[in-house]
This record gives structure tokens, C-alpha cells and sequence, in this order.
């Protein structure tokens, strides 16, 4: 269904019943990039998974795209389905939305994922993300684009054993597919981010944060400063794995936030017995 925020329309998949988990994609990532979690999930959880402004079936408003307006829209969307509080889990631009959304809207966050993500665009990130909009600039064709991105985003062996090759098939014939205009919007966001390096002492939300040990996208320096830095955050590097380990290896990854979030509940549920 479709939602109007403050400053967007947004389209949220939601389905299942249970605690609240919202689910934030990354640059140019519609719901359907968690359907791993979706399919896992939704039998205990009211899964709630938007496309970000500018991707998906939600169209990049004429204000523009900023990570701080994307964390509003995620705050409006939970408040339009009535949750209180819910799990949130962000991947990559996802976890830079979900950070300012437990920093804008604690009351909203009863915890935190944070998959291969970051605090501030280093100049690094920046000129990565700047190369990704010059290769979507100057690509003969979109499949030739999407084979130079997904250099980044995913592990060797799925470039070796067809992954790569069937991902590539189905984005091109996925009615989905973000509009350059969109992309190009989502990828300056990110990189005009300032970041939260000076706020992240503000979160008090149990955190976990996950990251690859082979993301070159987001390397795990980035989710090591980041952990270090919240106030109640355990990392968990997943050796061998790339900056999507939620769709290369979803059992495992899944086992691993599934029991995060027992530990959450069973916490609380224990202090309000108390």
C-alpha cells in the first residue's frame, strides 16, 4: 500500500503479525531485497519493508532526498501502521536511515541492525559512491552497469558460480528498476550525509551490528568504529562474506539477528515482570 508522509509518497509491503520489524534497503534497493527476511520472519513478525523515496514503486519527491527526510518517512510509516516500537534493521544507506531514526525517534526504536553500513561518508566512501554515479553516467548499456556495480556489493564465489549472472537477468526484467534520476538522488544523499559520529552516544537502543569480512563496499573498519562508538552494541563479522550477506548467506544471517531479537524480548519481558 501506499502511504503520504510529510514529504513523500511511500510504498510498504507489510506482512505477518508479532512485534514490529521495519526494514530499510540500501541505495536503490526496493522492499524485495529482503525477501530472504521477509520469508523468514513474517510468521513471528509484523514485517514492515518500504521503498525508500526514489526507489521502488515510491517516486523521488520534488524536495529532494536527504537521509534525515528518509528517517521521517520511516518515522511516519510506523506511525501511520500504528506501531509503537519496533525492531529496526538497516543495510548500508538503510543503516545510515536507521540511525538517524533511533536519534530523531527513540520511542520508536526498540532496537537497532546495522548491516555493512556507516557513520559519515569518509572521503573514501564519497569518491566510491562518486565513481558508481560516473559509471551510471557513461554505462553502454544497464547490464554493463550493473556488472561494474555488483563488482562491489557481492562475494567472489557469486560472480563464479552464475549468481551475479541471474541477479543481473532479473533486474533487467524487473518492472522495479530505480530511474537514473532517482539513483543519481539516493547516491548524493549519501554522500552530503554528515554523518553521526558526534551522536552516536545518544542511542541508547541495544544494537548489533553486522558487516562482511570481505565488504569492500562498506569495510568492517567502518563497522568496528561504529560499534565502538554506541553505547550498547555487540559486532558480528561474517568471515568470507561481501556487503549483502542478508541475500548470499540469509540462514546464517538470519539465525544471527533472530537471536538478537530473543535476547531483546526475553530482556524486557523479564524487567516488566519484574
Amino acid at each position: 500500500m501506499y502511504i503520504t508522509t510529510r514529504g513523500a509518497r511511500i510504498w510498504v509491503h507489510e506482512q505477518g503479525a508479532g512485534p514490529a520489524l521495519l526494514l530499510l534497503g540500501g541505495l536503490s534497493d526496493p522492499a524485495e531485497c529482503w525477501q530472504a527476511q521477509i520469508d523468514a520472519f513474517a510468521d513471528r513478525y509484523r514485517v514492515i519493508a518500504p521503498d525508500n523515496r526514489g526507489a521502488g514503486r515510491s517516486p523521488a519527491p520534488p524536495g529532494g532526498i536527504t537521509i534525515r527526510a528518509m528517517a521521517e518517512d520511516a518515522a511516519d510509516v510506523l506511525r501511520e501502521f500504528g506501531v509503537a516500537q519496533a525492531h529496526v534493521m538497516g543495510f548500508s544507506m538503510g543503516g545510515a536511515i536507521a540511525q538517524e531514526l533511533a536519534l530523531s525517534h527513540p520511542d520508536l526504536v526498540r532496537s537497532l541492525v546495522l548491516n555493512g553500513t556507516y557513520s559519515h561518508p569518509d572521503p573514501y566512501f564519497r569518491q566510491m559512491v562518486l565513481s558508481w554515479m560516473t559509471a551510471a553516467r557513461h554505462a553502454s548499456s544497464e547490464r554493463e552497469l550493473l556488472e561494474t556495480f555488483f563488482l562491489w556489493i557481492y562475494t567472489r564465489r557469486a560472480h563464479e558460480d552464475g549468481t551475479i549472472a541471474a541477479l543481473i537477468d532479473e533486474a533487467l526484467e524487473s518492472p522495479l528498476a530505480q530511474t537514473p534520476e532517482g539513483f543519481y538522488a539516493q547516491a548524493q544523499a549519501c554522500i552530503d550525509w554528515p554523518g553521526t559520529v558526534a551522536r552516536l552516544g545518544a542511542i541508547a537502543a541495544p544494537t548489533l551490528v553486522t558487516v562482511g569480512g570481505e565488504d569492500i563496499a562498506c569495510p568492517p573498519r567502518l563497522s568496528h568504529e561504529l560499534a565502538a562508538s554506541l553505547p550498547n552494541a555487540d559486532l558480528v563479522v561474517l568471515p568470507g562474506e561481501a556487503h549483502q550477506p542478508f541475500q548470499e548467506v540469509p540462514e546464517e544471517f538470519n539465525r544471527i539477528v533472530a537471536g538478537f531479537w530473543r535476547q531483546i524480548e526475553r530482556g524486557q519481558d523479564a524487567r516488566a515482570a519484574a
